[in-house]
C-alpha cells in the first residue's frame, strides 16, 4: 500500500497562488519520504493569508517557481494515489498548473475528508475539518504548515484504514458511495444542500461581479452540499468573490462582505475565500 499526502498554502484568494507545498510518501503504513518547499507564486500576498500561515514576499524571494520544481512533484505524484483533505488543494494544483504552463500530475486523488465522513459518524455531516478530526484522533500537528497538514491528512487515512478494515483501493471506491449505505439513494437535491455532497456542512455566500447569475451559482453550490447564505455571518464558511474583485485586492477597496469575512478569519473563524473561477473548478472536480 503506497500513497502520497499533499497540502498547499496560497498567497491570496487566487487558488493558483501556491506559496508552499508539502508532500509525504507512505508505504505499508509508514512515512518513508517527505518534501517541503516554499514556492514563489509570482503574485501578491494578501495580509489575511500572511496572518494564517506566516509566509510573505520575503519568505519566497529566493524560492523556486512552480515550473522549476515540476519534475520533483511528478516524481511524487505520477502513477500514485494523492491524498488531500477536502479537494481544495486538488483545485489549487489544477489552477496553478494551468497558470505556470506545466502538465497536471497523472495521479488518482483521494479526499481524506470524504474518508473521515464515512468512517466516524461524528463527522459524517459536519465538523470534518482537518484540525477537528486530528483533535478527535489525538494527533498533534502545526496547522497551516503545508508538510504538517499533509502528514495530518495521511494520518487520518491510515486511521480510517485501521478502523474500517478497507484498504486504500477499497476507500477509493467507498468515497463515491453514499455516506450511509443503508439509506435509500435518490431523491431531489434540496436547496439547503445535497446531503451526499462533498461540501455538506459548508455555508456559502457570494459577493462581487460574478460571470454567472447568482441563482445558477447557488444551484451549483447546493449540488455539492453547500447551504446558501445571503450575508456573511459566523455560520459562513466559504465566500465566493468575482475574479475581477480578487485581482483588485492589492491595495484597493473590498466589498463589505469581503471585509467582514476577513475580520472573522482574523478571529480564527474557519472561513475560506474563493475566486469565482476556483469555485467553478471546485464544482467540476466534485462531480
Amino acid at each position: 500500500m503506497e500513497f502520497v499526502a499533499i497540502d498547499l498554502e496560497t498567497a491570496n484568494s487566487d487558488m493558483a497562488s501556491i506559496c508552499q507545498i508539502g508532500l509525504a510518501r507512505y508505504k505499508d503504513g509508514s512515512l518513508t519520504e517527505e518534501y517541503e518547499t516554499y514556492v514563489n507564486p509570482q503574485d501578491f500576498f494578501d495580509e489575511l493569508n500572511i496572518s494564517i500561515h506566516g509566509i510573505d514576499e520575503s519568505t519566497v524571494i529566493d524560492a523556486p517557481c512552480l515550473n522549476e520544481i515540476a519534475e520533483v512533484l511528478y516524481k511524487f505524484l505520477d502513477n500514485n494515489i494523492a491524498v488531500c483533505h477536502t479537494h481544495f488543494d486538488r483545485v489549487a494544483f489544477w489552477q496553478a498548473s494551468d497558470k505556470h504552463g506545466i502538465r497536471y500530475p497523472k495521479c488518482t486523488w483521494l479526499d481524506s475528508a470524504r474518508v473521515a465522513r464515512r468512517t466516524w459518524k461524528e463527522f459524517a455531516y459536519r465538523g470534518y475539518g482537518l484540525s477537528n478530526i486530528c483533535e478527535f484522533l489525538d494527533y498533534e500537528f502545526k496547522h497551516h504548515n503545508a508538510l504538517e497538514d499533509a502528514k495530518a491528512a495521511g494520518h487520518i487515512l491510515l486511521s480510517a484504514i485501521e478502523k474500517s478494515g478497507l484498504d486504500i483501493e477499497g476507500w477509493i471506491n467507498r468515497v463515491n458511495q453514499p455516506i450511509d449505505l443503508s439509506a435509500t439513494a435518490g431523491g431531489k437535491i434540496k436547496r439547503e444542500g445535497n446531503p451526499e455532497g462533498p461540501l455538506l456542512g459548508e455555508e456559502m455566500v457570494f459577493t462581487g461581479a460574478l460571470e454567472i447569475p447568482r441563482r445558477e451559482a447557488a444551484d451549483m453550490a447546493t449540488q455539492i452540499g453547500c447551504q446558501i447564505g445571503s450575508s456573511v455571518t459566523k455560520k459562513t464558511t466559504i465566500l465566493v468573490v468575482g475574479d475581477q474583485d480578487v485581482m483588485r485586492l492589492a491595495g484597493h477597496e473590498k466589498s463589505s462582505k469581503h471585509r467582514k469575512a476577513e475580520k472573522l478569519i482574523a478571529k480564527g473563524h474557519p472561513l475560506r475565500i474563493l475566486r469565482e473561477s476556483d469555485f467553478k473548478k471546485v464544482v467540476a472536480l466534485a462531480e
